[in-house]
């Protein structure tokens, strides 16, 4: 059994809520440099041009790469064989998203009541918060700020089993459709197929940490991937909605079994700088 201070958590969160807001990954702002070259929209190639300047922009003067600095989204992978002390967890997590987005001057966004919205809690908590157990004696910190000008586009779909490949793909599409510009394309697509109402959803935002250099481990899976962006790029919406050959620069696709009756299928929208960084403890 390996002991882990709840401190060093608080840590690694204050640091990675910072380093997602400011540094894109770099497979994320490479594609989007390569599309700004395969573009064939005069408009779209040169709104493309201007988003990679923009990323450098925020580099140079250390600044958030968006105005949004979004809802912090915390994944916590936890070894088995790890006992945490010193604290609790839940307000380790939420100690350090205060003070990432606090010493960091990140915008705070969260509201503390979702209906009457009259209170801003000041320091963007709490997170959002996913644990998992894992073997080992580590700990995997993953912080993924989420803007809501993409999140508000997503959608979770209760299909019937009998939905074929292409039928889901065009649900896919659908959905970004009906996004349109509203969510600062380029965008990156999460899809998460099966489990049930809630997993779908969680799947489809674990799909958008994934690195966009890497394709579903399984064949049938990455051809669907393939497939989707394909067709959500042929809907022509292009940068920012402006239209263009470039709508999406990758889509992501997580999968779990799911129940004979059913086909649960989420589509979670991630914007242009589709954040997250990692730490293992």
């Amino acid at each position: 059994m390996r002991e882990i201070p709840v401190s060093l958590v608080t840590e690694a969160v204050r640091d990675l809520c910072i380093e997602a807001n400011q540094f894109l990954p770099e497979s994320l702002s490479a594609l989007l440099a390569a599309n700004a070259e395969k573009e064939t929209d005069p408009l779209g190639r040169e709104v493309l041009c201007d988003l990679c300047r923009n990323l450098d922009a925020a580099k140079e003067l250390d600044v958030p790469i968006c105005q949004d600095t979004g809802m912090a989204v915390v994944f916590l992978e936890i070894g088995q064989d790890v006992h945490f002390v010193g604290g609790d967890l839940n307000e380790a997590v939420n100690k350090g998203v205060s003070r990432g987005y606090l010493e960091g001057y990140l915008r705070c966004s969260v509201v503390s009541d979702p209906v009457r919205r009259d209170h801003n809690t000041g320091d963007n908590t709490p997170a959002v918060l996913h644990l998992s157990i894992v073997p080992g004696d580590k700990v995997k910190v993953t912080v993924a700020p989420k803007g809501f000008g993409s999140e508000n586009m997503s959608a979770v779909r209760m299909l019937n089993p009998s939905a074929t490949p292409e039928k889901i793909i065009d649900e896919v599409t659908d959905v970004i459709r009906k996004a349109g510009g509203n969510p600062c394309p380029p965008i990156v697509v999460g899809v998460g197929i099966g489990g049930d109402f809630e997993l779908a959803a969680y799947l489809a935002k674990k799909a958008l940490c994934r690195d966009v250099s890497e394709r579903n481990p399984d064949p049938f899976y990455a051809d669907m991937e393939a497939k989707m962006l394909q067709s959500v790029n042929a809907l022509g919406i292009g940068p920012q909605g402006f239209g263009g050959d470039v709508t999406a620069l990758a889509v992501n696709i997580e999968t779990y079994p799911t129940h004979i009756a059913g086909l649960p299928m989420a589509v979670n929208v991630g914007c242009h700088v589709t954040r997250h960084k990692s730490r293992v403890i």
